[in-house]
């Protein structure tokens, strides 16, 4: 017993429970211990890593595991960043982040080759090896920006374009001045050759990732398979890309990028990603990275010294001088400025691995090596800094124009939602159909509801596993929700009761599957809903996982505007394709058209949409001729009576039912006479 205390408590531990449990409270008690010194997580976890570390009391070694998981981690930092990015406003603010790209490449370069010639004397591919080190760098601060809700503002997605774009062109430029090193001469063959390598990569995995993610979403339903699933494309991109001579992190971000719509924010799987990401992978990277930081280098020498404070200098100097341009350039505020900065001022994987080939190749001095490690402690600190403080007051600013816009306006009142169920192999996907429809500043309870008239055992059992899954559904994105199940001689009156009961807006519910050749389309059941609630009533049935769906089609009916619940369902439509990242086309007709845009645009939706007019029934049919498998059909119906019923609203459930009875379809039913 002895023996085993003696060999679990010698430093530095080597026991594997020892190792990971000590890195667990690292990771618990790090924010707990630093929060009320002032300093950010982030930074206390690079700071235990230097306590923790070989240079520092020596408790642990950075041993394999630390090798695997602060790997892993950054390659999941960056995946992260890639998939939480709007790809709408990555593609509108793509020009922009070149641009900061370039900037924040091509300065630190310049400043990196005239003041290592400059200060140190040094050849030019030392200079050039030592500028390609100030101009790469990494988003270690990056989880501060999605603390904050910050991932889609626009600094935040220009400087996450502009970090791969300086990343990329600063490990070009390392990997040409090593090869001249070595080979002595410039070869344009290999520069060609990986650039022709770079295309074919980003071609296979941009279409083949897409195909397998459908694939395999729509086969299987199983939440962690998944997540398995998404982490083993991500890796597997990552070594590609290794393969063909890029960084991995490089491969990580684009397999992000492919990704990102197959993952949406408000989904069960994202909620996983960023817990695993949080709790375990990034914490042991940063903690990794401080275990790599030599303190005592500082005070070897003045000269040491001087070296780490002038790489310092010059490396944070030069991106905020980028930063600064880039304001003023791309016409951003000075807290744009201040985040854009702090996210590119970090350094750790790409400059980490420049310094080690610089010094295995001879190229950099030992205390050039000790100085960039002094540097990259500095830089993260600062860059967390930083970041925290502008994301707080960039986020304290858009608040308060979001409170200005709320209190100009007269604020509806969010969707109560209620999703009925009786099938436990559709509830999940309408469930998820509620939550990507819902309003993300949403706060009322999502009702799950069962309705019964029989007491046999088999159909209580079916319904009770149908609310199982739909309230598991809601529960991985951290929604609240009421189960409900309710005995009722007419499963109408059930709903309707309930509807009342919790003053709900929003009725989901299964669309209706015709059992015999006279049976209707919607059923006798949906067809007494409609008579007996003026609730707004989607009714939903999809062959796929709703968040593979490649696009939305929506037909709206003529004078569909004149409606009561005219712009509730088109916000409905909004949240869903903000969600799914997926375009939008409405088959409208013109005067209909202008009224769904302006509500798009005064709700802010950023979205893809369009229009295409209709004029009459047969352009209808055209249209609806070119929906494919993975479209998601959805159809603004018109009780009888209403404004916007025709005699198109009567033969368009027969026209569905012949022709869609195996295409993804929600019919709509809006809210009528006030509700």
């Amino acid at each position: 017993m002895m023996t085993i205390l003696a060999s679990t408590l010698a430093f530095p531990l080597s026991q594997p429970v020892a190792i990971f449990l000590l890195v667990l409270v690292i990771i618990l008690a790090g924010p707990l211990i630093f929060r009320p010194l002032k300093v950010p997580p982030l930074v206390g976890f690079i700071i235990a890593g230097v306590i923790v570390g070989p240079y520092g009391f020596n408790i642990l070694a950075r041993d394999a595991s630390f090798e695997i998981f602060g790997q892993v981690g950054i390659l999941y930092l960056m995946f992260l960043a890639a998939v939480e990015i709007d790809m709408y406003h990555l593609k509108l603010n793509s020009r922009k982040g070149i641009a900061y790209g370039l900037l924040t490449f091509a300065i630190p370069m310049l400043a990196g080759i005239l003041g290592s010639r400059l200060a140190f004397g040094c050849s030019w591919a030392t200079a050039i090896l030592i500028a390609a080190m100030y101009a790469a760098h990494t988003l270690v601060s990056y989880p501060v920006v999605s603390r904050f809700g910050l991932s889609d503002s626009k600094a935040s997605v220009i400087a996450v374009c502009g970090t791969i774009v300086a990343v990329l062109l600063a490990l070009v430029t390392l990997a040409e001045v090593v090869a001249i090193a070595d080979s002595g001469h410039f070869s344009v063959l290999s520069l060609v050759r990986l650039v022709m390598l770079t295309v074919a990569y980003a071609a296979v995995v941009g279409y083949l990732f897409p195909v397998l993610t459908k694939l395999f979403f729509r086969h299987i339903n199983d939440s962690v398979s998944q997540f398995i699933f998404i982490l083993t494309l991500v890796l597997g991109a990552s070594l590609l890309a290794q393969i063909i001579g890029l960084e991995s992190i490089l491969g990580a971000f684009y397999a992000g990028l492919v990704l990102n719509r197959y993952v949406p924010n408000r989904s069960g799987l994202m909620g996983r990603i960023n817990f695993v990401g949080n709790a375990i992978f990034i914490p042991y990277f940063l903690i990794g990275v401080g275990m790599l930081i030599n303190i005592h280098v500082v005070f070897k020498g003045w000269n040491v010294a001087w070296v780490a404070g002038n790489m310092t200098v010059v490396a944070l100097g030069s991106k905020w001088i980028a930063a600064y341009i880039g304001e003023k350039m791309l016409g951003l505020s000075a807290e744009d400025r201040k985040l854009m900065f702090g996210l590119s001022a970090g350094k750790a994987a790409a400059t980490i691995a420049a310094a080690l080939i610089g010094f295995q190749h001879g190229m950099i001095t030992e205390d050039m090596m000790n100085g960039s490690v002094v540097m990259i402690l500095v830089c993260c600190i600062v860059s967390t800094v930083v970041t925290e403080r502008a994301a707080m007051r960039l986020r304290i600013r858009l608040t308060e124009a979001e409170m200005r816009q709320e209190n100009a306006t007269i604020p509806g009142e969010f969707a109560r939602q209620l999703v009925a169920v009786a099938n436990p192999v559709t509830a999940e996907g309408l469930m998820k159909m509620a939550v990507f429809m819902r309003n993300k500043k949403n706060t009322h309870p999502i009702t799950a509801l069962f309705v019964r008239r029989s007491d046999d055992p088999s159909v209580v059992a079916m319904g009770r596993n149908a609310l199982r899954a739909a309230v598991n559904a809601a529960l991985a994105v951290d929604l609240e929700v009421k189960d409900m199940e309710r005995y009722d001689l007419n499963i109408v009156d059930g709903v309707t009761n309930v509807v009342k009961e919790t003053r709900s807006s929003d009725i989901i519910i299964g669309l209706h599957r015709r059992t015999n050749i006279v049976d209707t389309f919607h059923g006798q059941m949906v067809e007494q809903l409609l008579k007996s609630t003026d609730k707004m009533i989607f009714m939903s049935r999809c062959f796929i996982p709703v968040d593979t769906v490649g696009r939305i089609l929506v037909s709206v009916p003529p004078k569909a505007e004149f409606e009561t619940g005219f712009q509730s369902w088109v916000e409905r439509i909004g949240n869903l394709a903000s969600q799914l990242g997926c375009r939008v086309i409405f088959l409208a007709y013109q005067s209909t058209a202008g009224y769904i845009s302006n509500i798009l645009e005064e709700e802010k939706y950023a979205i893809r949409h369009e229009y295409l007019v209709l004029e009459s029934w047969d352009d209808f049919i055209i249209y609806s001729a070119r929906i494919d498998d993975d479209d998601l059909l959805m159809v603004v119906g018109a009780r009888r009576g209403s404004i916007s019923y025709s005699a198109d609203s009567e033969n368009m459930p027969s026209f569905l039912a012949r022709n869609f009875s195996r295409q993804n379809l929600v019919v709509i039913y809006p809210q009528q006479f006030g509700g």
